[in-house]
């Protein structure tokens, strides 16, 4: 069986690896999304449950290149093999189209034609759009010419992070932010440092890599594959996945110079059950050479200041004479940037390299994830 899952353009990579390390699966990168084997229902509900770097996952029925979209979509319809799932007609459906690129259609009548040809083959009752009263959710996602069409296991966005109350004006999503830790190569036991921790997106991200603890958690009832007829007991499933929880005390690092904004990563992380896994404090950039011993950090994992109404300068050039203090020599900085060759102009200066470098997408908005290491002097 095939699973779809729907990621941030620039991040493909990194679902690859996390869905090789929750059901060992094989996967294909495609644009803004990776296509999986999967041998069971419980590792496609496994992947909902807790994967970190995906907006959607879906049971793939298949997919297809077009030219005249509305046709090609009628025949790849027509051929489709669902029985497995519609065993007796007149169940409710609903249809979600996701669009990425330039089409001369819209999503709500890719979602009206879809629903009429499905209504038509299989003799189902479509609901109306946004009405949760469905059985079987269609997800239709279209990328440039090519189109994947399958049914919804989340039934919501996976990358909407319900503990993202109190907001920082400059945040992540909750998926880049993934992304950006896992390309700093952090490990489980390791030290990590986000300096500007805003919102604490990042050190949240981390804690729940760190201790296995399911992304939702607090949104068990909300699935769509719970309405699905999948002969599995999701009482036991769900507590299989939470015995893998390690309630231990990480070594990540939620600082910000601004007690608000530790404010508002402590109230962030206890909404998302974490709070009691991270270190909080406020400190000054030009102080962390105090709070930290010399080469005693292994990774310092933030999203860069950006305004243009504050020092730049001035910044860049403390944070980087800091974290050449204290991260180890084989440590590394991962950095989202809005301002790249400022970055490259700063790490020079202190002696740092950039390792790898990367455009990812959060929505339409273009951001750069640059990974940096220590010169060997």
């Amino acid at each position: 069986m095939k699973g779809l899952v729907i990621t941030s353009k620039g991040i493909e990579d990194v679902a690859v690896i996390e869905i090789k390390e929750l059901i060992n699966a094989n996967c294909k990168i495609e644009n803004a999304c990776v296509i999986f084997d999967f041998e069971n229902f419980r590792e496609l509900c496994l992947l909902c449950y807790k994967c970190q770097s995906a907006d959607k996952i879906i049971y793939l029925a298949g997919n297809f290149e077009f030219k005249n979209f509305f046709d090609d979509l009628g025949k790849f319809i027509a051929e489709l093999d669902l029985d497995e799932w519609i065993c007796d007609n007149n169940k409710n459906f609903r249809v979600e189209c996701i669009r990425l690129g330039s089409h001369d259609f819209r999503s709500i009548d890719a979602e009206a034609k879809a629903a009429e040809l499905i209504q038509k083959k299989f003799r189902l009752k479509g609901v109306g759009a946004g009405i949760g009263n469905y059985e079987i959710l269609f997800l239709i996602y279209v990328v440039d010419n090519k189109c994947y069409l399958g049914i919804d296991f989340c039934g919501f966005n996976l990358n909407k992070r319900s503990y993202k109350i109190f907001l920082h004006p400059n945040s992540l999503r909750g998926t880049i932010a993934y992304a950006l830790l896992r390309e700093s190569g952090f490990e489980k036991e390791e030290v990590m440092l986000d300096p500007f921790s805003r919102d604490g997106v990042i050190p949240i991200e981390a804690a729940f890599y760190a201790s296995n603890f399911p992304l939702n958690y607090y949104k068990k009832e909300g699935f769509a594959f719970l309405k699905l007829k999948l002969n599995m007991d999701f009482e036991e499933f769900f507590a299989d996945a939470d015995k893998m929880i390690k309630k231990l005390r990480t070594n990540i690092h939620s600082y910000d110079c601004m007690f608000k904004y530790i404010d508002y990563s402590r109230k962030n992380a206890k909404i998302a059950g974490v709070d009691k896994q991270l270190n909080f404090s406020r400190a000054e950039l030009e102080r962390l050479d105090i709070k930290f011993k010399e080469s005693s950090v292994d990774r310092i994992v933030t999203n860069l200041p950006s305004s243009r109404n504050t020092n730049l300068d001035k910044i860049y050039n403390e944070f980087f004479y800091q974290s050449a203090y204290i991260l180890k020599k084989s440590g590394t900085l991962a950095l989202i940037s809005r301002l790249p060759d400022s970055v490259k102009r700063h790490a020079e200066t202190h002696n740092f390299i950039i390792s790898k470098e990367k455009d990812v997408w959060s929505g339409k908005q273009l951001l750069k994830i640059m990974v940096l290491k220590k010169k060997n002097i």
